[in-house]
């Protein structure tokens, strides 16, 4: 199965480091967050990858086009005009980059790769959010319900504490706590490519009327992921989960 990963925005709210490149390859332990997400896929035996570009995109096609350099030691020797690559550390991946416009929406952009998923179903995600989803069992829930997409759903954090007030005295205060909002679309799809036709144009948002349409008419299944997610909005994403792989604890480190 191909894995579609959208990763053409702007990444408006985190300016701080999307001014001079695209949100994906803001790194994370060193490693473009894309990385990371194509990992959590490899990890689970899905290597064939098709990459929406848009913002800075050539960066991205450097990025693949050079990975060899980025992960091995190497040798130049000038004179010589020769390159030596040692521990060629290598993924097996095959990677399709294909520029889907500056400012086409993720509907459209989506649109605009039916030519290389073809008639296969396909796994669709966000170039910006990292969980350790079954993939699998995803893909288990989506053929059993028949849908033409399914979501995976989360709970996300609370952004505030939560107060309880009695008779004008606080008498309960929780921090942010996991989970203790409602389900949110966190990403992580199984499509089908008919649920392309959903799409009309450029302009269109997977998240709108497309995905609103296939609920309404129950071809849209949604697979319930109560463990780690976290979606780099903001510079206190980025701390929080470079925070975790320095910890060496990162959930959503799922290889070896």
């Amino acid at each position: 199965m191909k894995v579609v990963i959208l990763a053409g925005g702007l990444g408006t709210r985190i300016s701080e480091e999307t001014s001079l490149r695209p949100k994906p390859m803001v790194e994370i332990g060193g490693k473009p967050l894309l990385w990371h997400i194509m990992k959590i896929y490899s990890a689970q035996g899905f290597h064939d990858f098709v990459i929406c570009l848009g913002y800075r995109g050539y960066m991205i096609k450097e990025y693949f086009t050079n990975y060899a350099l980025h992960m091995s030691d190497v040798t130049i020797d000038v004179q010589k005009h020769s390159l030596k690559v040692h521990q060629n550390l290598s993924e097996p991946w095959k990677v399709t980059l294909v520029d889907t416009g500056m400012d086409t929406m993720t509907g459209g952009r989506l649109k605009r790769v039916a030519d290389y998923v073809k008639d296969e179903t396909f796994f669709l995600t966000y170039g910006d959010g990292l969980g350790n989803v079954d993939l699998k069992a995803l893909l288990s829930l989506h053929r059993k319900k028949k849908a033409l997409a399914t979501l995976t759903a989360i709970q996300a954090p609370s952004r505030f504490g939560k107060l309880v007030i009695e008779h004008g005295l606080a008498t309960d205060f929780r921090e942010k706590v996991a989970g203790d909002s409602g389900w949110i679309n966190g990403g992580f799809f199984v499509v089908e490519p008919q649920a392309l036709s959903f799409i009309p144009n450029d302009s269109t948002p997977w998240e709108d009327a497309p995905l609103q349409r296939l609920a309404r008419e129950g071809r849209l299944a949604a697979y319930r992921h109560q463990d780690f997610w976290h979606c780099m909005d903001t510079l206190r994403d980025k701390t929080h989960l470079d925070g975790l792989w320095a910890s060496g604890k990162a959930p959503w480190k799922i290889w070896k």
